[in-house]
């Protein structure tokens, strides 16, 4: 019997948040907001670099960072609206960031 290590929470962000990306060509205010959660995840997770190019964000770092953020979220009792509210853009940056990096490693299937 083999135990696989629990999901991390990026897992499910990305499933849940990746999605959206197609918003983004008809979308261009979502756009410009998950853009400026992008570059505030960043600054906040000091992966900012000297390069043009700016270093991926530490994974553990971003996990932990997520999980507060999502725990945030539940103490509120936030749900999920049709549009696009502050915790929709961080998420999606969040998973934007996920996947621009490849923090996750390929999930195979048993």
């Amino acid at each position: 019997m083999s135990s696989a290590a629990p999901p991390t929470p990026l897992v499910e962000i990305v499933r849940t948040y990746a999605p959206r990306f197609a918003e983004f060509a008809f979308e261009p205010a979502f756009t410009a907001a998950v853009d400026q959660h992008v570059a505030e995840l960043r600054d906040r997770l000091a992966s900012a670099g000297p390069g043009l190019v700016p270093p991926p964000p530490d994974r553990e770092t971003l996990t932990d960072y997520a999980l507060g953020f999502l725990d945030g979220l539940a103490e509120t009792d936030w749900r999920e609206p049709v549009g696009h509210d502050y915790a929709v853009c961080r998420l999606t940056a969040i998973s934007w960031l996920i996947d621009l990096h490849g923090l996750i490693p390929p999930q195979r299937d048993h």
